[in-house]
């Protein structure tokens, strides 16, 4: 099942965000740089997030920024995080992350028509 997207324009819109409050977050590490999904659209190349992940972050960083500093709330993102097991898939076009919870299957097709079953690595 394909994940729901929202665009970086309905997000800044959504809550009221400004361009530089959200690249301000990235940047310390509030919001995962593999929730930023470039695609091509008509228009040229345009950001999308995974909609239920950026949705609640944002709304968790918005109803804490006034008890916590944003670095307190990295830190505890980070904390978060650091308990859940990933999956990451290194490219030439960069890195993937996928919570193990999250994956249902992985398979290596080499090519040839051999296609070998990886998903007892992560069990």
């Amino acid at each position: 099942m394909e994940q729901e997207l929202i665009s970086k324009k309905e997000l800044l819109e959504k809550y009221g965000i400004s361009y530089g409050a959200l690249y301000r977050w990235k940047r310390k590490g509030l919001i995962p740089e593999d929730w930023f999904i470039k695609k091509s659209t008509v228009t040229g190349q345009e950001t999308f997030f995974p909609k239920a992940l950026i949705c609640e972050r944002v709304e968790l960083i918005q109803n804490q920024k006034d008890e916590l500093s944003l670095d307190e709330l990295a830190g505890k993102f980070n904390q978060a995080s650091q308990k859940t097991a990933v999956l990451t898939v290194k490219t030439v076009y960069g890195d993937r992350t996928f919570s193990l919870s999250d994956v249902q299957s992985i398979a290596l097709d080499k090519g040839d028509g051999t296609v070998v079953d990886l998903t007892h690595l992560i069990h």
